[in-house]
């Protein structure tokens, strides 16, 4: 009996996807994908006569059948997601059932548009004396969002954020942002499409980022990182590059031992 592979292929750049992903992607005699998340180009690593089913028009019974009724044949399948499917990826309750009916499965990370994002940015998101935190979250919608972790209560603490599925209801995001206690300056970046051509990136802050974003036509496909991180006036450099700092593979400028 063959097995399933879960891909992260990455946040839409086709040289995104990892030397891993794509060696299983290639070998794959079926091939399901996220195909209203995921690059096309993509695809373009499937071998020829691969079948290949878009689980956008799919609901979870026949995701399921599709990989069981493979399997049984004796076919490799490859479950591909855009990103990194450990972030919103709904692949837990997929990985649930395939450990109940014995059918083996591996899941092979990738690069999320998280770091795409930030990538797309050219910023850091955890900066010493700033942020060394980074909270990703989402806002309710009709997936529910328990109390303690609405974005409003997340925000309290200060720290970088990353806010996925968000965009749609950019308003209510950025109010509940404000009702946090941060300062209407706080800066606010939205990249939508990070690495695809299509990439579009708007900057702004609490006060101003909802005008530029519908100015910007952006509904859809976007991230919203929030934090001083996005633009610091002052910041600590790194100790580990310090050359007074002595670690397990450099003796500092002052250590006399």
């Amino acid at each position: 009996m063959k097995e399933i592979v879960f891909i992260g292929a990455g946040p839409g750049d086709p040289e995104l996807i990892t030397l891993k992903g794509k060696k299983n992607l290639e070998k794959a005699d079926v091939v399901i994908y996220a195909g209203s998340l995921l690059n096309p180009q993509i695809l373009k690593y499937a071998k020829p006569h691969a079948k290949l089913y878009d689980s956008a028009a799919m609901n979870l019974k026949e995701v399921l059948q599709v990989m069981v009724d493979s399997v049984n044949e004796g076919k490799f399948v490859a479950r591909v997601h855009d990103g990194d499917p450990s972030f919103f990826g709904a692949i837990t309750e997929q990985m649930d059932f395939l450990e109940k009916q014995g059918i083996p499965f591996t899941v092979i990370p990738g690069v999320s548009c998280l770091q795409g994002g930030a990538a797309a940015l050219r910023r850091e998101l955890t900066l010493p004396s700033i942020s060394q935190s980074v909270i990703i979250t989402r806002p309710e919608g009709r997936t529910p969002v328990p109390e303690p972790e609405r974005i409003r209560e997340l925000a309290k603490h200060g720290t970088t954020m990353v806010i996925f599925l968000g965009i749609q209801h950019v308003e209510k995001v950025i109010e509940e942002l404000k009702m946090s206690g941060r300062s209407k300056d706080t800066p606010v970046s939205v990249v939508y499409k990070a690495t695809w051509k299509e990439q579009k990136i708007v900057r702004g802050t609490l006060e101003d980022i909802v005008g530029k974003v519908k100015d910007a036509g952006i509904t859809r496909t976007a991230l919203i990182f929030v934090g001083e991180v996005l633009n610091p006036k002052a910041y600590d450099f790194s100790k580990l590059y310090d050359p007074k700092f002595t670690h397990g593979y450099r003796k500092g400028e002052n250590d006399v031992s």
